[in-house]
């Protein structure tokens, strides 16, 4: 059978997928992604935007003109630095923090150079300090989110599942954040609000995914003929298909957007914000049926009644193997058991023959018939 046939059948819930059962594989394709993921952090570093570290930027339309000609006229006016970026017909150019008179410069030399009115440059300053201040928020907020939803799991269900969930978010951050980093996409505001989308995504899957677990082993008991991974796997399996559709309907709209609305409008607002959610969601689905379930089936399976529900299905196992071993051995010998059974039938028959041929000769051996003898008138008359 080939693997579209398999994958077919899976989604189709003809079968279950062994997602449980084979941790390893999952493990190492999310530590190959995190290990490229933090090389292009530590390489590459992320393009913070403008809004975090403070700067001036400076949009514009100009058609005809190449990435070099628009950073030249832009350094040309006093700026040292020059991030630019095209989106359609417009020119976003990011510098250092630069005074009024700087930025006044800066606008003429691309009226000039460019041949852009200067009515046309719009151009925004954010200063350090307020940039290190939206920053420093941004990651009071990312903890704060991650505070609420451990206490939240830990509350709905229990810690080991909220570990799990929180294993398998940091998992999806430092992915996103990775693919950021190798692709020189900017970090923004945007791009903030997409990531705690995909954490809050990545969540209410996981979450889906951990209360049918919490229903399906629910009676499990030591005469329970499944294992917590079994019965684990086999209601991952359930919501399997369920979470990839939910997954599949919420990507596709997202690409739309980034594939096209950032080519074609040239909507770069919108770029920053459909990459984090476009990588997020398909990260975050992977992450919360391939690295959280997994992580939590091994956590459950350290627990003394899970330990002594295996060790009874493994004893029982053993004893039914013994039993069949048992009954085997009894087939193969069974033949000769039969031959020395008609064997003895045979010495039974034997002796019944030669019992006969001793009543024969008994019969045989009896008192001799002898001559009938008349009357006694006959008698007289002879």
């Amino acid at each position: 059978m080939g693997l579209r046939a398999i994958i077919s059948r899976i989604y189709r819930g003809e079968i279950s997928a062994d997602i449980v059962g084979k941790p390893k594989i999952w493990y190492s394709i999310s530590g190959l992604l995190l290990a490229l993921s933090i090389a292009g952090l530590l390489i590459q570093g992320l393009n913070i935007g403008v809004e975090f570290k403070g700067g001036s930027v400076f949009t514009f339309k100009a058609s005809g003109h190449s990435i070099e000609q628009v950073r030249g006229a832009v350094t040309g006016g006093g700026a040292h630095q020059a991030i630019v970026q095209k989106a359609g017909a417009d020119w976003r150019v990011t510098t250092e923090s630069l005074t009024s008179a700087q930025v006044t410069e800066v606008k003429q030399n691309v009226t000039k150079q460019l041949q852009v009115p200067a009515d046309k440059v719009s151009t925004q300053v954010v200063g350090a300090s307020w940039g290190g201040e939206i920053q420093k928020k941004a990651w009071q907020a990312l903890i704060v989110f991650m505070i609420l939803i451990i206490g939240y799991l830990s509350v709905a269900f229990e810690w080991r599942m909220a570990l799990a969930a929180v294993v398998a978010l940091v998992h999806d951050l430092v992915i996103t954040a990775g693919v950021y980093a190798w692709s020189g996409f900017e970090v923004t505001p945007a791009t903030l609000l997409g990531f705690l989308t995909i954490l809050g995504y990545s969540l209410y899957d996981a979450v889906v995914v951990f209360d049918m677990i919490k229903e399906v082993t629910k009676p499990l008991g030591p005469t329970s003929k499944t294992t917590y991974s079994e019965a684990a796997n086999q209601a991952l399996s359930n919501t399997l298909v369920r979470s990839l559709n939910t997954s599949l309907v919420a990507i596709l709209p997202v690409g739309a957007i980034l594939f096209i609305g950032t080519t074609l409008f040239g909507a770069g607002t919108l770029k920053d914000l459909s990459l984090a959610l476009f990588v997020g969601m398909i990260i975050g689905t992977y992450s919360s049926l391939c690295v959280a379930t997994p992580l939590l089936v091994q956590l459950k399976e350290r627990e003394p009644k899970y330990k002594e529900i295996r060790a009874n299905i493994a004893r029982r196992e053993s004893s039914a193997k013994r039993q069949a071993k048992a009954a085997k051995v009894k087939a193969a010998t069974g033949p000769s058991g039969d031959a020395t059974g008609d064997a003895d039938e045979g010495e039974d028959d034997s002796a019944d023959a030669t019992a006969g041929v001793t009543v024969r000769k008994v019969v045989q051996q009896g008192p001799r018939q002898q001559p009938k003898r008349g009357t006694r008138q006959q008698r007289r008359g002879k």
